[in-house]
């Protein structure tokens, strides 16, 4: 029988209905034995025998949770044989209907989600994970606060687990999607899926159907809505760092969510630049005079996606391909002089683009385009070309004073990043910027702080950290004050800050027209080379290719800002004494030789390949003896997945010693505690260059077989198809540091593509 309002079942009186789904019904009913409301979920008839341990199982999971912010279970009862399960009555309706009536205020909304956060807390410390948060299964009390309700396929962490896909589609996280265990990082995607639903008012995720909607969580990223409202930039990352796709990058439990929003909530509390109220009074002048939130919204989904370690090339280039505009500007780039020794025939589709030049490269052009795009376009126009020119030539400057290392990547952003304030205040705060006209160095930031309330260089720091930019990378933009250091600095965040101060000071002295007729390089040259611990001549060397990169990337950008604009002689060519150019004359042969010796193996494989008549197993020699010649390496070895599957076995191998290497390694694929450098690198597919092999704290890292003796350097490069690693190229120097240009590096990692194309193409 269909029970219906005023009908008696058992010791409750039914009142009315409170909601119905597949499995069950769910009425407002009196306790007449207590004499209280409850809620009664009566389950169908026709769902009982599936769901009989189910039901159970939701009945004893949430029972044994005790808290404020969850439903409170009372009772489990069968009742004329069906199954009855008594709780706790939430007298305000659901986030699901208040939502029907449009979005929330960001602040009550952060208010209510940190119960939420609370409850999920609690849930997790007890080993259960809810796996359908959504706004439905959220009830509403008298005053508003929240409690989480419908723990009906609620698990423990603990649990085995059949593969089955388990949640809501709109809140679905990609690992649920994907038929993963439980886990509490997937209560944590759907927390920020529905904080953001309750921000915009419209759910993240749109879809046609359940189908669509599991597809889209597995495979597409989440992204803000094009909506207009109040929630700024700092609200706006924490959602997007919740339903990032990978879990690894989400916050690490539900505690730090509800910290991070505490945080925003009352900001005071919070330390950091984000603290700063006329940071924030500015960020909100910003939003309010442009396109700063998408120009934000791109940055921190390109940042996020180069910070992964499992994302790959075509996710990145999707990104890009969103924006046409960006796109148009970084093939031009990628087809400059600059890229154009590294490829044969010009470069048409960003994916090309990103596997040639690398995600750091593409990483570095992307954001820097993005800030060229958004404020490139406006009346100041030639103020900003000139902002730009002056900006670029010191990113340029601080690249080619930066040494091979783990952190020449970084370089160029430091520079780039390092006028950030200045460009922001320039396009958005136009008014101020007139009054600081002429005050925009840092030796000026009494003035600036006099007009702005913060530096430029403050201004800058704040907005990238709400970027989620690196901290090292924010670090850097503080330019250290007083005299260099007569000593080479070591430390390598401190070593790029001073490294960056002297890239804008040349710059300044460059655009200074008190200084016409006296050329200020030699004199910055040796007022700076001892903290850089560089010579003169290499300095002055720097300086000249900073300025032919800088006419290049200008000429592909069409930042020609008119013989007005001070910083127009910036693109003038650079005097080059006859020393100068001995030596760079002297200097280029050997790295122009590794990129013939690469480009001529790149294109006797390719000619391999589309002949049809070479063997996989004679492109990969190919491949590994191009390597060995053109970086003069002591060992490559390649090696390739066992038949089994389940580790990689050495196959090919190059240089003395290499076969015994080859014969003996193997590295285990299959995921387990402390994993080698070897097995990290295969197992998320990391390009890896170590300098220092030797070094202590690196030695336990290391595959037994290489502790005792390892070499003084050596690269990784693992091989990947379909998500799966099939093989590695390791290349090691014994009795020298294995440096890599930006050119080199992406001539090497297209010849490792090439292996993966020529098994591709066997399979």
């Amino acid at each position: 029988m269909t029970p219906s309002s005023g009908q008696r079942i058992g010791r409750f009186e039914l009142r009315g209905e409170l909601g119905s789904g597949a499995q069950a019904t769910v009425w407002r009913a009196l306790d007449s034995t207590l004499q209280r409301e409850v809620a009664l979920k009566i389950f169908h008839p026709q769902a009982e025998s599936e769901l009989a341990a189910e039901w159970r199982d939701e009945a004893r999971l949430a029972a044994g949770l005790q808290h404020a912010g969850i439903v409170a279970v009372h009772d489990l009862l069968t009742i004329n044989d069906q199954p009855v399960l008594v709780s706790e009555c939430v007298p305000g309706g659901t986030l699901a209907a208040r939502l029907r009536q449009g979005p929330l205020a960001p602040r009550p909304a952060v208010t209510l989600m940190l119960g939420v956060l609370d409850a999920l807390a609690h849930a997790h410390s007890h080993g259960v994970v809810h796996r359908d948060l959504k706004a439905s299964n959220v009830l509403l009390d008298a005053d508003g606060r929240p409690k989480v309700a419908d723990f009906g396929i609620a698990a423990r962490i603990t649990d085995s687990h059949d593969g089955r896909i388990v949640g809501s589609p709109g809140t679905i996280s990609p690992e649920a999607a994907a038929g993963a265990a439980p886990a509490p990082s997937m209560d944590l995607f759907a927390a920020g899926m529905l904080l953001g639903e309750m921000l915009v008012g419209v759910p993240l995720r749109r879809s046609e159907g359940p189908t669509q909607a599991i597809a889209q969580a597995r495979h597409v990223d989440v992204v803000w809505p094009t909506v207009d409202n109040e929630v700024d930039d700092h609200l706006r990352g924490i959602v997007l760092r919740a339903t990032a796709r990978d879990p690894g990058r989400r916050w690490p439990d539900a505690a730090a969510m509800r910290d991070a929003l505490q945080a925003w909530l009352h900001p005071a509390a919070a330390p950091g630049p984000g603290a700063h109220p006329t940071l924030d009074f500015l960020q909100r002048r910003m939003r309010l005079a442009g396109d700063f939130p998408a120009l934000s919204d791109a940055v921190l989904r390109i940042q996020a996606i180069t910070a992964s370690d499992s994302e790959s090339v075509h996710t990145l280039a999707a990104e890009i391909l969103r924006d046409v505009a960006l796109t148009q500007r970084l093939l031009r780039v990628v087809n400059s002089a600059r890229f154009h020794h590294a490829n044969q025939g010009e470069v048409s589709t960003v994916s090309r683009a990103v596997a040639l030049v690398g995600f750091g490269g593409i990483r570095a052009m992307a954001l820097s385009l993005l800030l060229l795009e958004h404020m490139g376009n406006q009346a100041q126009a030639g103020r900003m070309k000139g902002l730009f020119l002056e900006t670029l030539l010191t990113a340029a400057l601080v690249d080619q004073l930066t040494p091979p290392s783990r952190e020449r990547e970084e370089a160029f952003l430091a520079g780039m990043f390092s006028q950030l304030g200045r460009l922001l205040l320039a396009y958005y705060l136009p008014q101020e910027a007139q009054h600081l006209q002429g005050h925009d160095g840092p030796q000026d930031e009494r003035a600036q702080v006099d007009v702005l309330g913060l530096s430029c260089a403050s201004l800058g720091q704040g907005v990238a950290a709400s970027w989620g930019l690196p901290q090292a990378l924010c670090q850097a933009m503080s330019v250290p004050h007083g005299e260099p250091p007569q000593h080479r600095v070591t430390a390598p965040t401190e070593a790029m800050r001073w490294r960056v101060r002297a890239a804008h000071e040349l710059v300044q002295r460059l655009l200074d027209e008190r200084g016409e007729g006296a050329d200020p390089q030699p004199a910055w040259a040796a007022r700076f080379g001892a903290a850089l611990g560089q010579s003169q001549e290499a300095m002055l060397q720097a300086v000249s290719a900073a300025r032919v990169m800088l006419a290049d990337l200008a000429g592909s950008l069409g930042l020609d800002a008119g013989p007005r604009v001070r910083a127009s002689r910036l693109l003038a060519p650079p005097s080059a004494s006859a020393d100068d150019f001995t030596a760079t004359v002297a200097e280029a042969p050997a790295s122009a030789a590794v990129q013939q010796l690469l480009a001529a193996g790149i294109a006797d494989v390719t000619a391999t390949l589309a002949s049809e008549t070479g063997s996989v197993g004679q492109v990969l020699r190919m491949i590994a003896e191009t390597l060995w010649r053109a970086l003069s390496l002591d060992q490559v070895v390649l090696a390739l997945r066992d038949p089994k599957g389940e580790q990689l076995c050495g196959r090919v191998s190059m240089g003395e010693g290499a076969a015994e290497l080859a014969a003996a390694l193997r590295i285990d694929l299959r995921e387990g505690p402390a994993p080698d450098l070897f097995q990290l690198a295969c197992r998320k597919g990391l390009d890896t260059l170590i300098d220092d092999a030797r070094a202590e704290s690196l030695r336990p890292r290391l595959p037994t077989l290489l502790r005792e003796a390892p070499p003084r350097s050596f690269v990784l490069l693992p091989m990947v198809l379909k998500g799966r690693c099939f093989g590695l190229l390791y290349g090691a120097c014994q009795g020298r540091t294995l440096q890599l240009s930006e050119a080199e590096l992406s001539l090497v990692r297209s010849l490792r593509n090439q292996a993966v194309l020529a098994v591709r193409t066997a399979a």
